[in-house]
Parts: C-alpha cells; structure tokens; sequence
C-alpha cells in the first residue's frame, strides 16, 4: 500500500496483526511524505529516516502502538537527540535520559519519529516565535497553524505523522489542534507525568496527544497516563481504559453551555459551526443545559501573571553554565550571564522572563502574584460548581477565530494572548479537555470545538466526542497540498 501514511494508527494496528504491512513499511511511506510536503509546513526540526527505520526493528515483542510512529514536541526529552525548545540558547542540547512519556511510548513499540517546531520555550499562539522558522498551517499556508505546539498539531493535519505529542500550558495542544482540523486533548493536571518536560509553568504544564480521530486518542492517552514517582505532582489514580468509553450514545448525558464562551467579537462561523454541534449532540439524546462560569473575564490576565512568574523562575537556569548556548569570550562572569541570555532568548521569552520578574519583586507579589493566585481558585471552583450540578461535559469553541495569517498580531501581544481565551481557564483550573473538528469556514479552514470534563474524568469527554465524530465526518477531510 502506497498511502499509509493517510491511515490512522487503528486503521494501522489492524493491517500490523494481519500482517499484511510491517513497522518498516509505515516508516517509509510516512517519512516520504514528510519529504515531500514538510518543504511547505516547516513542521519538523528534525527528522532521522535512519534511526526510525533502527527503531522499527528493535521493537518489543508485544505494545499497543507497536510499530506506530509518534512525533514529539522538540521541548520532551528524547535520550541522545536534540531537544532544543526551538531556542537558540538550548541548541546543542542533548539530554541524557528519556521523559518518562517517551519511556511509555517505547515500551508499548511507539517509533519516535521526529521531533517537531514549537513556539520558542512554549510561549506563543501562531508558531512564529521559534528561533528556527515558522510552521506554516497545512490547510491554507499563508495562516499560522496555532501555538505554541503547531508543529505536532500540523505534521498529524499533513499526515507526516500517524499521531504526535505536545504540551499544553494554556491551550497549546487544543488551540493548533483545532486551527489544523485535528484532535488534541490536555489531560487532567497530574495525569500523565512532566518528567522530561522542559517546564515553562510547572502548575500548568501538562503533557497530551495529537491524532486524527477520536478512537487514537484514547488510545494514546492511555499509552502515556499514570502515575511517575518521578514527577511529585503526578497523582496516583488509576487510569481506565478509555476505549471502553466509545460509544455512539450520550443519551442521559448533561453537557453545559457557559455563556461567557460565546462572546461579542467571535467569528459568526465559529460560533455557528459550535451551536450546529451543541444540536446535533442534544438530537442524539443529549441534556444541553446553560451553566455560568463568571470569573472566566479574568482568566487572561490571571494567566499572564502566574504563568510569567512561574517562567521567570524555570528559565533561570540557562545562563550558559550547563545547558546549550554562550557566548563567545565573555570578559568576567556577569557578561557571560548577561550576554548568553540577552543572545540566547527570543523577544518573546525576554518579554515573558521581564514580565514575571517584575510581578515577583519586592513590592508588588501581593498585589498582583498573590491576588491572581486567589483569583485561580475562583476560577476552579466555578468549574467544580457546575460539575457538581450533574454536567458531564461542558462544550465550547476552542479558539474564538479560525487560522489568522502569518504576522497579523506578531506587533500586538495583547491581541495573540486573547487568542487562548477559551482554553487558559482549563489550565488554571486543571481539568481535562479536547478540541475535535466540529466544521470548516466558506474558506477552507477548520472550526473546532472544546470539551470540557471534570477531575480524572477524560472518558466522559471521550464518549461525548466519540458520539459527535461518529455522526459527522469532519475528521476524514484533509488538506491538498
């Protein structure tokens, strides 16, 4: 079969127990697609046919993704490859362990494949703020394909990968994710472990999937869930199966519509496209009821000042000592420090670090680092209170616009930063949510839309986006290139 890299990793597993195709085959048809159209995407960092092909024959005897290859984000750990955060002050960057996803993936007969462009050190919506180029959005490659984890998401929306994985700190799996046409899901904060995940918010990161349909990222999450004694904020709470959670069935369920998600200024077919969703669900026998969560209008600034803060501190470490980048004949210590940092990070990284340091200095961390910390907590309780009212699911748009084009807001960070509107509050929150295509503007570009679930319950999310997916067929479509 001369098309397999347009298959999904189910459709794949299938033909691998027949054993009409093997793990090689699927190498060679995905990276010869890869070859073809990434010259357009710019969706990879790198991407080694060799090691893939060395990987697919030292694979262990049995694994639910055995022979699938998985492309990773370029800031999750991979033994002995670069991992650079698309920054130039990790180039160069080796680490000398595996993420424990990346272990998982392995031990199941994952292929890693690749590692993919990001946002420079997670901090961006569009994908522009890498330090090695842009990617491009498979379906109209004047657009941005979303941020920051737009390589993952473009390289699945482009078949040059069966499945990925990206981090998610304020939509940065969901947001590209529906911008590309794909599915992407932000586990439950303490779901899948961070170890090996170069932190830009520790109490926000959270490491997820990227797939082309439903059914693979169930099985994906489930590959990379659970516990890590590594990492002190993975919970200990077992992780089910989710498959058993597809099911074309919502009868009974209670999905909640907030109505601070459908706002003045959003796009008429985003928003249309989300409500002609929320009645196909409710006609399959689904509950729609309204909810509030009324502290959502703050969820941006609240956001902007934790996540900062937070990044202010993990970046401290790259000064030049151990890790990557620096400059060339410092003359004492200080320049060394000042002039790898000034040369190393990106503007957006430099605006972020300023911006986090100044609200934890001396003087203004109770007015604005301790204020936002107890605005979180509102904001989590607003989503406790509405789960505890019976929803199952809460349903929203995950991006308040389709792909915007490549430097329509590079000069407005205000107007970047509103772009994660939808999905900031999760992070805050941290409960689980997924975007999945739920329609296409007159243009050509995918909608998608945003479910939400309480702690630990990503198969209820599962079942509600399984049912939807099961009744449209907005996930068979990809891009011409």
């Amino acid at each position: 079969m001369d098309n397999l890299y347009s298959l999904t990793a189910g459709e794949l597993l299938g033909l691998l127990d027949k054993k009409t195709i093997n793990p090689e085959e699927i190498i060679e048809s995905v990276y010869s697609r890869a070859q073809s159209v990434d010259k357009k995407i710019k969706g990879y960092l790198n991407l080694d046919r060799e090691k893939a092909l060395s990987r697919a024959k030292d694979l262990p005897s049995s694994g639910k993704l055995k022979g699938i290859p998985v492309a990773v984000k370029d800031n999750i750990c991979v033994e002995g490859e670069l991992t650079t955060c698309a920054s130039k002050i990790l180039r160069g960057f080796k680490p000398p362990y595996n993420a424990t996803v990346i272990e998982k993936l392995k031990s199941e007969g994952a292929v890693i494949f690749g590692k993919t462009n990001m946002d420079e050190f997670a901090f961006g919506s569009s994908c522009e703020n890498s330090s090695y180029f842009p990617t491009l959005n498979p379906w109209d490659t004047s657009r941005i394909p979303g941020g920051s984890s737009g390589g993952s998401a473009a390289v699945v929306s482009a078949d040059e990968a069966i499945m990925a994985i990206g981090s998610d700190t304020g939509g940065s799996i969901r947001q590209p994710a529906s911008l590309c046409g794909v599915v992407g899901m932000k586990p439950t904060y303490g779901r899948v472990s961070r170890y090996g995940l170069i932190a830009f918010a520790s109490s926000l990161d959270q490491i997820g999937p990227f797939t082309k349909d439903i059914k693979d990222a169930a099985l994906l999450l489930g590959v990379i869930a659970g516990f890590d004694e590594k990492d002190s904020t993975s919970v200990n709470v077992p992780v089910p199966d989710y498959a058993s959670y597809l099911k074309n069935d919502v009868k009974g369920m209670k999905i909640g519509i907030p109505k601070e998600y459908f706002v003045e200024g959003m796009d008429k077919e985003v928003e249309a496209s989300v409500r002609e969703a929320i009645a196909l669900l409710k006609g399959k026998g689904a509950q729609i009821v309204d909810v509030s969560l009324p502290h959502t209008e703050y969820a941006v600034a609240v956001y902007y000042i934790l996540a900062t803060a937070e990044a202010s501190s993990n970046l401290a470490r790259f000064d030049g000592v151990q890790y990557g980048y620096r400059c060339e004949d410092p003359a004492n210590l200080l320049d060394m420090y000042e002039r790898t940092r000034g040369e190393g990070f990106g503007a957006e990284a430099k605006r972020r670090i300023i911006l986090g340091t100044y609200v934890l200095s001396s003087g203004y961390y109770d007015a604005y680092y301790l204020k936002a910390q107890k605005v979180r907590m509102l904001i989590k309780n607003d989503f406790e209170q509405v789960f505890k009212s019976g929803c199952d699911c809460i349903l929203t748009p995950t991006s308040p616009t389709p792909a915007f084009k490549v430097g329509e807001r590079s000069a407005d960070p205000l107007s970047m930063y509103l772009s994660d509107i939808f999905t900031i509050s999760v992070n805050l929150a941290g409960v689980p949510a997924l975007s999945m295509p739920c329609g296409f503007t007159k243009g050509g570009l995918p909608i998608g839309m945003q479910l939400i679930g309480n702690f630990f319950e990503e198969g209820k999310i599962f079942n509600a986006a399984y049912a939807y997916e099961s009744n449209t067929d907005w996930h068979k479509r990809s891009p011409k290139l």
